[in-house]
């Protein structure tokens, strides 16, 4: 007889913004009827309900023993390096006897690229053509580089064959430059023409502090026509991405990248994090941050 695939776990940020919260209930929700032929559940690290642990019982009540669980995320930070991880080990310390597989975070590919193009497009509306357009593309931000690299990764394989004048990179916390530093160098680089691309899956404090900000600096700077475009959201080719995770994280076909990984490698100015063990870290741009899953465990969680 042949078993029954592993269930499918979403791991979510999490966020104080109740709409972005119920985006990614919503998400998980229409993956479960997609596949009703497994068990789907989703769970946030913090700030926002239910907890990653609370889905994992859910589905052990459920009688499910194996699943892979895969990190609604962009970029590997310490989210998905490091919280998520310590997360599970400590749900199968809790629940002996599952055994689970850890997928890989989304990006970059080519499905959200096409994504991204759509806002960029959506945001340009009827205006004519790219060649004279500045993409400034706004991530996280985190105090891992090689998590900030990837989106700078992103940003160029969006400008090319694209048409557009150029794409610049900026952060709404804990890396350089932000937005309005971000928004400056378009314009000293001779933009004239700048559309602010969020590079977030679904709504929140962040992606709205985004807008906000770049709202602020165009009225600043009224000789620049600037334009805001929306976050990813839960397109089709996002449910069919997280499948695709999925499905590598069952056959066991992982390949992540740790060629700049700041625990594995010395990198300039971090040196001295070669080897830490991962503890939870603290994200204090999103509004009332704070960790409330309390006691991780020592020992190296990081997800290679």
């Amino acid at each position: 007889m042949t078993p029954s695939p592993p269930a499918l776990l979403i791991a979510g940020h999490g966020t104080r913004d109740e709409a972005g919260a119920e985006a990614f209930r919503a998400f998980v929700r229409e993956l479960g009827d997609r596949h009703p032929e497994l068990p789907v559940a989703g769970g946030f690290i913090e700030l926002s309900p239910p907890p990653l642990g609370d889905a994992v019982t859910g589905l052990v009540e459920r009688g499910v023993r194996r699943f892979a669980a895969v990190p609604l995320m962009l970029v590997s930070a310490g989210h998905a390096k490091g919280d998520i991880p310590a997360a599970l080990a400590r749900e199968k310390e809790r629940h002996p006897g599952i055994t689970y597989t850890y997928g890989r975070p989304l990006g970059p590919h080519p499905s959200l690229l096409r994504v991204l193009e759509r806002r960029l497009d959506e945001a340009l509306g009827t205006a004519d053509g790219r060649e004279d357009v500045t993409v400034l593309l706004v991530g996280r931000g985190s105090t891992d580089p090689d998590a900030n690299a990837e989106v700078h990764k992103v940003a160029r394989l969006l400008w090319e064959g694209r048409g557009y004048a150029g794409v610049e990179t900026a952060f709404v916390s804990l890396a350089a430059p932000d937005v309005p530093g971000g928004l400056d160098r378009c314009a000293r680089l001779g933009a004239r023409r700048i559309v602010v691309l969020p590079y977030f899956l679904f709504t929140g404090i962040l992606p709205d502090r985004v807008r906000r900000q770049t709202e602020e600096w165009a009225a600043a700077h009224p000789d620049v026509e600037v334009r805001s475009a929306d976050v990813i959201g839960p397109e089709p080719e996002l449910l069919d991405l997280v499948w695709e995770r999925y499905e590598e994280a069952v056959r066991g076909d992982l390949r992540m990248n740790c060629d700049s990984c700041v625990y594995r490698i010395a990198l300039p100015g971090f040196e001295d994090k070669v080897g830490l063990p991962q503890q939870p870290h603290f994200h204090p741009d999103d509004d009332g941050h704070h960790h409330g899953h309390g006691h991780h465990h020592g020992g190296h969680a990081h997800a290679h």
